[in-house]
């Protein structure tokens, strides 16, 4: 099953409620583009990629509930549904770049009616969730050659097919060496403090049956220094033009000391994640969310009363900490800033070739 998908029996989105796993698998369905930015907001869905699908399934949904008559007026409510959808979660790009591409496809003129809009809307959020599995896949064989039988891989957060519409992309070349045959290991940071490792990456590793241990995420340092890791595999929500990765919290650290300890580190990203507006990554917005999810660990309060804290959902990391970054078009090595260009480009001109 994947993540989210279009329902075609009633005409709504469905996603998994990853707010309820592992102790429950839930699917929860959506019939106004508002729940849907509700749903990406609240961590209902979550992963870039994920993120990027149900705003463009979301944006599909406000065109098909439109009342509008007028291809005008539909314009003008897509541009207000866009507006809502995109605050909803500002870091991850691919967010913004699903709403851009639905929206330049309407504003086409060959869509010259209501009814044109809608159709042609639905079709490409389908496609991009299409191209989103397809995209995974190739990384993962691509980063799959990195891995060596044996290995063991340091992972942060959950980068797997609940952060995608299916497959994954650091945890998708892990599934990809798997089926290879590889035999690996996996250390599980519990990435706090909404712990996606230990809920989501735990869950995708066992139903697997890929081995791993589950580790606290200030454990990462001791196992890179005393040799117990070969490779480091993380995701991201942006990625700057000049290489620098804005991705779940802690990852800066886990790339610094890996750097320390001469353990390469890979991000593993979509080039729809790859921002060539940005020059650097101190361009990105960070996402700070609600005090409480520092504070408490579900329900349950761990500090004083009156207690404040900082809850910044991202970090980015420095493109010289990275050591190269797998996409869909292959192993992306320094200079960043040249070679980052050239994938994005490749992948826009296979996408067109394709079509």
């Amino acid at each position: 099953m994947r993540t989210l998908f279009w329902d075609e029996t009633n005409s709504r989105v469905k996603m998994i409620d990853q707010r309820q796993l592992p102790w429950a698998f839930e699917l929860l369905e959506f019939d106004d583009y508002a729940q849907v930015a509700w749903a990406i907001r609240a961590m209902v869905v979550r992963g870039a990629p994920a993120i990027g699908a149900a705003a463009a399934f979301g944006l599909a949904l406000a065109a098909q509930r439109s009342t509008a008559t007028t291809r005008a007026v539909l314009l003008q409510e897509l541009k207000e549904a866009a507006a809502t959808l995109i605050a909803a979660r500002p870091t991850a790009v691919n967010l913004t770049w699903a709403i851009e591409r639905l929206l330049r496809l309407a504003n086409q003129q060959t869509l010259a009616t209501p009814q044109a809009i809608r159709q042609a809307l639905l079709q490409e959020a389908q496609r991009i969730a299409d191209e989103d599995v397809a995209i995974n896949r190739q990384m993962a064989y691509h980063g799959a050659t990195l891995i060596s039988d044996g290995d063991t891989i340091l992972h942060h957060c959950n980068t797997g097919a609940l952060a995608t519409v299916d497959w994954g992309t650091a945890l998708g070349v892990i599934f990809a060496a798997h089926e290879q045959g590889k035999r690996v290991h996996v250390l599980v940071d519990e990435t706090r403090p909404r712990l996606q490792g230990a809920r989501l990456t735990a869950w995708e590793l066992q139903q697997r049956g890929i081995s791993f241990d589950l580790i606290a995420d200030n454990a990462a340092g001791h196992f890179m220094r005393t040799g117990q890791v070969q490779i480091v595999l993380v995701g991201s929500d942006r990625t700057a033009a000049n290489g620098d990765v804005a991705n779940k919290i802690g990852t800066y650290k886990l790339a610094v000391v890996a750097k320390e300890n001469g353990v390469p580190f890979y991000p593993v990203v979509p080039t729809s994640t790859i921002d060539l507006n940005l020059a650097h990554g101190d361009l990105i917005p960070i996402e700070e969310r609600d005090a409480n999810e520092v504070l408490r660990v579900g329900e349950q309060p761990i500090a004083p009363a009156g207690t404040t804290a900082r809850n910044p959902a991202f970090d980015v990391t420095p493109h010289r900490y990275v050591t190269g970054i797998v996409t869909e078009e292959g192993i992306v090595y320094p200079p960043f800033a040249r070679n980052l260009r050239r994938a994005v480009e490749s992948a826009r001109e296979r996408i067109r070739d394709e079509r």
